[in-house]
């Protein structure tokens, strides 16, 4: 998987197309990931105790992986990652500036 826990993301499909922001999880076997404040969808949570109210609250869901681009760090825009091995680590590199992620 090239997105990361933490990186900075562009989504380039669905209702939040053109918003970036961090990711919160990446689920490998999903092939999915939960970004920060985008495609929220609402939840009803049981109350827990007798006599307490049940709520609606907003939270992140996960969406595919295939719809989202990284941000580069370096060049600032959106980008595809490329891998190449600098010693004995394999390192992830922006295919636009070349610089190292």
């Amino acid at each position: 998987m090239d997105i990361r826990k933490g990186d900075k993301v562009f989504i380039t499909k669905g209702k939040d197309k053109g918003k970036s922001n961090k990711v919160i999880r990446v689920v490998p076997k999903d092939g999915t990931v939960v970004i920060e404040g985008l495609n929220m969808r609402k939840k009803t949570i049981r109350p827990k105790k007798q006599g307490e109210k049940g709520q609606v609250v907003e939270v992140p869901w996960s969406m595919k992986i295939d719809n989202v681009m990284l941000v580069c760090s370096s060049c600032g825009k959106p980008s595809r990652i490329g891998h190449k091995i600098e010693g004995d680590k394999k390192v992830r590199y922006c295919k636009r500036c070349k610089a190292a992620v």
